[in-house]
């Protein structure tokens, strides 16, 4: 699970770059019940937060980067940003945005994996990350597709120090590794990843890439607020044993996320 306490190496935060933000404000607020808060004049509606009953979620903004697809970035806790940006390139990773700071907030770094997998990290200051998880509405858990599950299990393992435990799916459908911060226990596994055959991972064409999952009451409303709304599903929604009922979806822009109604204790 994802708690607000954000341990070295758990997801803290998360945001999109969307093409067109109102679109994208509006569609998960449909979908996810968010409010949008701008962070300049509300006509240009070029970024704000999410917040989700009156605390903040994620973050938007305009997608600026030439080529780039659009897509959540998430954001991991770490101590020391120049460590771990040393111990990307180490890892033979690559540095996309050198840490760099947000005033009093914090400071925030942007990688790529060896095969070319997007991430970031954050260094907190007077900002520690979002301020609900595991809710209805809110980031649950995140995921990685890699066309080589060894080689992901390497880097990130020496960048952040995570601990796998792998499980096989039901049906044959292979090795899911679970993931967890270093030195504390099962419960507190955040994420998780997945090998996939390169033609799979059309959408970033063939490149490794993470998304988040993100907690709802009712998977198959959210299905549907969804395709109300100008998004798509890939797959589901389907029932996981011991996982709950999950979709994974694009939105307008073909961003992807997961919709999960989590099995609870």
């Amino acid at each position: 699970m994802i708690t607000t306490d954000f341990a070295p190496g758990s997801p803290c935060w998360l945001d999109l770059g969307a093409p067109d933000v109102r679109t994208a404000a509006a569609f998960y607020g449909a979908v996810l019940g968010w409010d949008y808060e701008s962070m300049g004049e509300a006509e240009d509606m070029e970024g704000g937060m999410f917040r989700k009953d009156g605390k903040v979620v994620a973050g938007l903004g305009k997608l600026t980067e030439e080529g780039a697809r659009p897509a959540w970035m998430i954001y991991y806790r770490v101590t020391d940003a120049d460590a771990t940006t040393q111990a990307v390139e180490r890892a033979g990773g690559t540095v996309r945005v050198a840490p760099r700071g947000l005033d009093a907030w914090g400071r925030m770094a942007q990688y790529s994996d060896p095969l070319g997998g997007q991430f970031a990290v954050w260094e907190p200051g007077t900002n520690k990350g979002a301020e609900l998880v595991d809710e209805p509405g809110s980031l649950c858990w995140t995921e990685l597709y890699t066309s080589d599950a060894a080689a992901a299990k390497e880097f990130y393992g020496g960048v952040f120090g995570w601990q796998f435990s792998d499980m096989n799916m039901p049906g044959g459908g292979g090795t899911y590794t679970l993931i967890a911060p270093a030195g504390l226990p099962e419960e507190r596994m955040h994420g998780g990843l997945m090998q996939l055959p390169a033609e799979n991972l059309a959408l970033t064409s063939g490149r490794p890439y993470w998304h988040p999952v993100f907690a709802v009451a009712d998977c198959d409303a959210a299905v549907a607020k969804v395709t109300e709304n100008g998004g798509s599903v890939q797959m589901g929604p389907d029932d996981a044993e011991g996982v709950g009922r999950l979709a994974v979806c694009l939105d307008p822009a073909n961003a992807d996320f997961v919709v999960l109604t989590p099995v609870r204790s």
